[in-house]
């Protein structure tokens, strides 16, 4: 009776912990969690690439437990409104932030180079740096002026974050729009 209940024990620890490292912790999705939500993204990426309206190549689509974060440069306020539109119009999207930025008109060759590398140079500078999690974070860069976008998981990965792009020759001002994981 002593190994049986030895045994049981085990088993049900052995469970115990299966059912405890597929669960989500306030910062951390559970697996089912992150394939729903990347499914979520990209049924809103194929939405915005099928409205008429919308620059979908011009929008960075992030999602965190349902909710779609939109960010980017659009043209026009009327397309910023549609690509909101759009995406709440996706089954399974619980709520849209939209951080998308209404662009000045047309830059330069030269404008767009240097925000080429200022873009490269803000990821360089995330990658580097132990606070934050580049591959969380989106870095849109327009006339010297920077967007942040994504999910991260405290206040100092999103303060670290302008920081590092403040610090970028060039930057002219940096607009976080980093969302902070919030527990369900």
């Amino acid at each position: 009776m002593t190994n049986l209940s030895h045994a049981a024990r085990a088993g049900i620890l052995l469970v115990a912990l299966a059912v405890g490292a597929c669960s989500a912790t306030r910062t951390q999705q559970a697996p089912g969690e992150v394939i729903d939500d990347s499914l979520l993204t990209a049924k809103v990426k194929a939405a915005l690439i099928e409205d008429p309206v919308t620059k979908a190549n011009d929008i960075n689509v992030e999602t965190y437990r349902g909710v779609v974060q939109l960010g980017g440069f659009v043209d026009s306020a009327d397309q910023k409104s549609q690509a909101a539109t759009v995406a709440k119009s996706v089954t399974g999207v619980r709520e849209v932030r939209n951080d998308l930025r209404v662009s000045s008109p047309q830059a330069t060759t030269g404008q767009v180079i240097d925000d080429t590398v200022i873009t490269s140079t803000v990821k360089a500078k995330l990658v580097e740096d132990s606070t934050t999690k580049a591959h969380q974070v989106n870095v849109e860069s327009q006339k010297g002026v920077v967007q942040l976008t994504g999910f991260v998981d405290d206040a100092a990965a999103r303060s670290r974050a302008t920081q590092l792009a403040q610090s970028v020759d060039g930057v002219r001002d940096v607009r976080n729009d980093l969302e902070i994981r919030q527990s369900p």
